[in-house]
């Protein structure tokens, strides 16, 4: 399989179950067989895993990313024993890092269920083609992935504007949105990965969709009794 195909959810996934360390073997860079530069996207895809790992408090030397050619053997018993060697050090996940079990399960469940708000925050570098490595040092920072967590977006249905068509809840990967007919859509903030898809579904006739950004507080919804939408009249 393609390194490219390496997901940032199958990394975390890992260690969410139990894994005390991920090694991802790829070829050399500028060798793609398939001339798609999969090995690029995987090398991406580690450093921004690398600092989400940090961000929770894991060890970003608990994921490596290692390339070779299927020819060299020799190369990739080094590489793997190397990483055995250095997880060995670690000891179990979270031990070393001090980190109690049910707190690491709620922290990767949470980056989890965040992907692809992640994906979309961050799509240009992912997409980045380094060719220098050297280049690739700060290509995400600790202070970048902070932000990301400290200034997260959100979507917000503005019950002025929402004539419950239905849209975005069909549209909404998760079922995050509370939906009912005649009543005022309402998103379940808990439920929600920040992906866009009801903003993107909401006709623009209605424009009922807020997107908040820079850590902007998410008003309250409005009471239950007070969720009866107020139609729009038709223009004559």
């Amino acid at each position: 399989m393609c390194s490219g195909r390496v997901d940032l959810k199958h990394v975390l996934r890992a260690f969410s179950k139990g894994m005390d360390g991920v090694f991802i073997g790829g070829c050399h860079y500028n060798e793609c067989n398939y001339i798609t530069n999969g090995n690029y996207h995987a090398l991406n895809m580690v450093l921004l895993a690398k600092r989400l790992l940090e961000h929770i408090g894991l060890n970003p030397e608990r994921l490596t990313m290692r390339v070779m050619s299927g020819a060299e053997a020799n190369l990739y018993a080094d590489h793997v024993n190397s990483f055995i060697k250095t997880i060995k050090g670690l000891g179990p996940l979270g031990q070393s890092e001090g980190l109690d079990k049910e707190e690491l399960a709620e922290s990767l469940a949470r980056v989890t269920k965040l992907v692809p708000y992640i994906k979309i925050m961050k799509n240009e570098k992912l997409g980045t083609f380094l060719m220098n490595e050297d280049d690739y040092e700060g290509l995400f920072t600790r202070d970048e992935i902070d932000k990301l967590f400290n200034e997260m977006i959100s979507y917000y249905i503005d019950p002025v504007k929402c004539q419950a068509c239905m849209t975005c809840a069909r549209r909404c990967p998760e079922g995050a949105i509370i939906s009912a007919k005649g009543q005022v859509h309402i998103i379940d903030q808990d439920k929600c990965i920040r992906c866009g898809s009801c903003m993107a579904g909401c006709p623009p006739r209605f424009g009922a969709i807020r997107k908040l950004e820079g850590g902007e507080p998410v008003p309250p919804p409005p009471p239950e009794g007070e969720r009866a939408v107020v139609r729009k009249a038709k223009a004559q």
